[in-house]
């Protein structure tokens, strides 16, 4: 982490897997002369670390006067003022 420079205290584990490798050979010699299989059991471990972003406020938004086209205006002042 810190040779990517990251800050080793932000830092959150999204993803771990462990998975099994290929299993070795090995022998294990035992008396008379017999040979028992050995095998050891080794695993690949992939860890993902990610630093947690810090949560920023939304700024309050200024709300815009909407501007309309004639024709939107002439729409509305007939639904709104018109006696009919």
């Amino acid at each position: 982490a810190e040779f990517k420079n990251l800050d080793p205290e932000n830092l959150t584990i999204p993803h771990i897997q462990v998975s099994r490798a290929q299993r070795g050979p090995r022998r294990t010699f035992r008396a008379h002369g017999r040979v028992n299989a050995y095998m050891n059991c080794p695993c690949h471990v992939e860890m993902l670390l990610e630093e947690k972003e810090e949560s920023v406020e939304k700024p309050a938004e200024d709300t815009k006067a909407k501007k309309f086209t004639k024709k939107q205006l002439a729409k509305r002042r007939l639904k709104v003022g018109g006696d009919q």
